[in-house]
Order: C-alpha cells, then structure tokens, then sequence
C-alpha cells in the first residue's frame, strides 16, 4: 500500500473546477489534476431527489495532504455541502507514485 491517494471532487462549473484545480497545483498540494465536463448528478438534497451537471475533479496527491486540500476546496467551492473524497491508491506504477510525492514536495 502506498500513501497516494486519488481525490474525487465535484464542482458547480468548469470555473468553479479550473479555480480549484489551479489553487491546489499552486500550493503543490497535488501532483496532477483531470476535469471532465458534462458530469450528470442525480442526488438526494434537503429531501428532494435533484439533478445537475457538474464538472469533475480527479487529482492526484498523499495522504498527508489531504487536510489542506480540503480546506482549500473548502475555501473555494460554492456548494453548501461538497462533495471531496480521498480514495486510497492500492498500488500503481512505481515511477508515477514517486513522480507524485516529488511534485507535492516541491522537489521537482
């Protein structure tokens, strides 16, 4: 097991996804990010089943940033209620795991 972990993240607009995205590269808190538009959510809101398109975040970092990527999302995102997750990278391509711990160490 590896402490990189890959992290989910739903924004309201590809803005709101590209201004999040830029402040966690800046702050080297994730090695890579990948947006993809046109995500369909269905969803369970203050007891209403609701609907919406949404950009997705998918960005690679470690488990030891994972408080300040949060906070970060937290400091930008618009929605009440956020959706960030961090899912745990079981194994992967060892060049590319190292390549993420350099980038979020700044030793690049």
């Amino acid at each position: 097991m590896t402490e990189a972990i890959l992290i989910y993240i739903t924004a309201a607009t590809p803005n709101e996804a590209d201004r999040i995205s830029e402040a966690l590269l800046e702050r080297r808190l994730v090695a890579c990010v990948n947006r993809l538009e046109g995500v369909k959510s269905r969803y369970w809101w203050q007891a209403a089943l609701e609907s919406a398109e949404e950009c997705l975040i998918l960005a690679k970092s470690l488990q030891r940033h994972w408080p300040d990527i949060l906070a970060t999302v937290g400091e930008l995102h618009s929605y009440t209620v956020f959706d960030a997750v961090a899912i745990p990278i079981l194994d992967g391509n060892p060049e590319y795991l190292r390549w993420i711990a350099e980038s979020t160490a700044g030793e690049i």
